[in-house]
């Protein structure tokens, strides 16, 4: 067990119940502070810490070689870059200096003003710049319904779904940190009883709930990844909401796939939580029949188990959860996504992202979208104001959140909130 996953540490800052940021996350991203200087920065509780003041106060000294500016960046991409022994190094060393018996910053007054800052007086930023950007269709729960709805329901998956992890390339630039708004896109639609199709807004504006992981290595164009080294190019996960224009993606995704009813908007959680953090979580992912090819098989726990919710909340009214699921559902997991992602010779960079798809449970209220949940429209959602939901309206806020816990420890990703407003 690493030293700081340890269920018995306490933090000497102080963690409300119910937190995702125990001292055993120690998750890492990018804030903004109120003078407007972009830091690396930590969490514990309620408290951003800023690794570029903890390393100019030299708590990071003689720790692999670590120069001070790579903590001075507005993003984590030169961080993530020094590699997995670093990254274990600095997420020890934050564990060792804010545990509740050492001293060196705690009873530092001067230092501890200069490094903690509360939550509420920084502003989140996108933690990576993402060169790239593939998601993945790989909850065979999700794959099974919408087969059902579009296709055939005696045969819901396609002959190749169960022998490859399915993916496509998306678009980088408009993945987006929590907080941000997105407008309604304008786009192609065409009713099945319609000659013609027309031109205007998406009226099946939806969201997909997913996790996302980011590359922590880099290879050579030509060179795959095998399956059994894939967790050594993986820095951590957030969740992540990939939203969708189903009306626009129905009339464009033939032949090539979605398009405009995908690159309007993706939006993820500002904190990157280790692989290392999500250790103690680790389960098998559910059987997979017929076996995969040899490139694919991989060993042990790959799975992990993050519980996932999703809620609707209107302008001016109450968060409405319309979906409790969770990540070990999912069929094909990270390392077998990223060893086919890669085994034909794509290169990877650091600071790529790579969605999981929709993720999907066996029951109705663990359904990823809109889309099951209210089956193509035909089953609305009942809001406790006596509203209605098929899909998302405008100025509905969608929360998503995801967390794991084990022996008392709760370790989660924060908040993913995206407004949708009206269409330009």
């Amino acid at each position: 067990m690493l030293k700081a996953n340890d269920p018995k540490l306490k933090s000497w800052i102080d963690v409300p119940d119910g937190s995702d940021f125990p001292i055993q996350n120690i998750p890492f991203g990018i804030i903004e502070k109120s003078n407007g200087k972009v830091r690396c920065a930590s969490r514990i509780g309620n408290y951003a810490i800023d690794l570029y003041a903890m390393a100019k106060l030299g708590y990071f000294d003689n720790l692999m070689g670590i120069k001070k500016k790579v903590f001075r960046q507005e993003s984590l991409n030169d961080f993530i870059a020094l590699g997995q022994p670093t990254w274990r190094a600095v997420r020890e060393r934050i564990s060792d200096l804010f545990e509740k018996d050492n001293t060196h910053i705690r009873e530092n007054i001067e230092a501890k003003s200069k490094i903690l800052v509360h939550i509420d007086e920084v502003k989140m930023k996108m933690p990576v710049t993402v060169g790239d950007y593939t998601d993945f269709y790989s909850s065979i729960e999700h794959a099974t319904n919408v087969g059902k709805m579009f296709r055939d329901p005696d045969n819901a998956l396609l002959p190749n779904w169960k022998h490859i992890p399915v993916g496509y390339h998306g678009r980088s630039s408009s993945i987006v940190v929590s907080g941000t708004d997105i407008h309604r896109p304008n786009g192609q639609t065409k009713a099945d009883d319609a000659a013609a199709p027309t031109f205007g807004p998406s009226r099946l504006f939806d969201f997909e709930l997913e996790m996302a992981f980011i590359t922590g290595g880099s290879t050579k164009l030509g060179d795959p990844i095998p399956v059994d080294k894939a967790e050594d190019y993986i820095f951590g996960m957030v969740v992540f909401n990939d939203l969708s224009a189903r009306d626009i993606q129905k009339w464009e995704y033939v032949p090539l796939g979605p398009f405009l009813g995908k690159n309007f908007g993706s939006v993820i959680t500002p904190w990157i939580v280790t692989l290392d953090a999500m250790e103690p979580f680790r389960v098998d992912g559910p059987k997979q029949y017929p076996a995969v090819l040899p490139y694919l098989k991989s060993s042990g726990k790959k799975n992990y188990d993050i519980n996932l919710e999703v809620a609707i909340q209107p302008e001016n009214g109450n968060e409405n959860r319309v979906c409790l699921s969770n990540f070990k559902y999912m069929y094909w997991n990270m390392c077998q996504q990223l060893a086919h992602h890669t085994v034909n010779g794509c290169n990877i960079k650091i600071g790529d992202m790579y969605g999981s798809g929709t993720i999907s449970g066996p029951t109705p209220d663990s359904y990823g979208s809109m889309l099951e949940i209210s089956w193509k429209g035909t089953r609305p959602f009942k809001m406790d104001d006596g509203s209605e939901r098929k899909f998302i309206n405008d100025m509905d806020t969608i929360v998503m959140r995801g967390w794991s816990e084990r022996d008392g420890i709760r370790i989660g990703f924060g908040d993913c909130l995206t407004k949708v407003l009206p269409a330009k």
